[in-house]
């Protein structure tokens, strides 16, 4: 399952030599990332509670940590990937601010790629493979619109109106998009020369974006769950990929991967009163000269 391969992943693209590059290249995402964070901390109501909450927490490439835990009686880190909280935490000087930090690992997805990894596995590829395209992506869809998605999902350790600052941090998209890329690497495995069949396949297409949303509904639930009254959230999320080979402002140069449906700012304003919306790029890698750069386009909501 990609969510196994986060650790990795994550040592190659997050922690403080990436957000030193981010401060060179990109310094934009830095600035809205912590701004955003930072908002919400200060304008959650006196009476909310104290404690703040991280969910995809990582390194806290974009989270602005210090100060979180200066103002904040206990900072939560939640993340599948310990090694790159336990890395974050490290990187604050002062040991009474370490002190600050709790560490909780755990799959903040309620466990979606493992239900929908025993559904792969249940299938009987070996007979569906000789009929096609069809049959294997019918499958294929089947076992998205079976998979069980927590709504919302139950994190041990995590009480109901426990935070008065639940930040959502770059999270929402791998939440969907990991199960879904599970499902294409397993159908690449048994029958590469299917590979690009699924953009054929309407089904396939309905199945996958109806379990984006739904994914999508239950994070909501969760950041709604957790945070206390008069406490704030703030949600960060990547909309839209890009790859590039130009540097500036001309958007002519692009080529646009969207990411998250276009029901997106629909389904937050369903759940929250938005009190802020903020858009910007983030630039994760920079072209060359045989390979494209890439980046994403961000929204950042501040909500009640």
């Amino acid at each position: 399952m990609r969510i196994d391969t986060l650790t990795y992943s994550n040592v190659q693209t997050q922690g403080a030599r990436q957000r030193a590059w981010l401060r060179e290249h990109s310094p934009q995402h830095l600035q809205h990332s912590a701004a955003l964070m930072l908002q919400a901390l200060y304008q959650r109501s006196p009476s909310a509670s104290p404690s703040t909450l991280i969910l995809g927490a990582g390194a806290c490439t974009e989270v602005p940590l210090e100060d979180l835990a200066r103002h904040s009686d206990e900072v939560v880190l939640a993340d599948f990937d310990l090694a790159s909280m336990q890395q974050a935490r490290s990187e604050l000087a002062s040991p009474v601010l370490r002190r600050h930090i709790r560490l909780l690992e755990g799959d903040i997805s309620g466990g979606i790629s493992a239900s929908l990894h025993r559904l792969i596995t249940q299938q009987p590829w070996d007979t569906l493979i000789p009929q096609g395209a069809r049959a294997v992506f019918d499958a294929a869809a089947a076992c998205l619109e079976q998979c069980p998605v927590p709504d919302p999902p139950r994190i041990d350790d995590l009480g109901a109106g426990e935070f008065g600052l639940v930040a959502s941090s770059l999270v929402l998209s791998q939440l969907f998009s990991y199960p879904l890329l599970d499902i294409l690497d397993h159908i690449q495995r048994l029958a590469p020369a299917l590979v690009g069949e699924q953009e054929r396949h309407h089904r396939y297409q309905e199945a996958a974006q109806s379990f984006r949303v739904r994914v999508i509904q239950s994070h909501l639930h969760l950041l709604r769950e957790l945070v206390d009254t008069g406490g704030l959230i703030a949600l960060l999320s990547d909309i839209r990929g890009f790859a590039f080979n130009t540097m500036g402002t001309d958007h002519e140069h692009r080529r646009a991967i969207p990411l998250v449906p276009r029901v997106f700012s629909d389904l937050v304003r369903e759940n929250f009163t938005v009190l802020e919306e903020s858009h910007w790029e983030w630039i994760t890698n920079l072209p060359e000269k045989d390979k494209f750069g890439r980046g994403y386009e961000v929204v950042g909501y501040l909500l009640m």
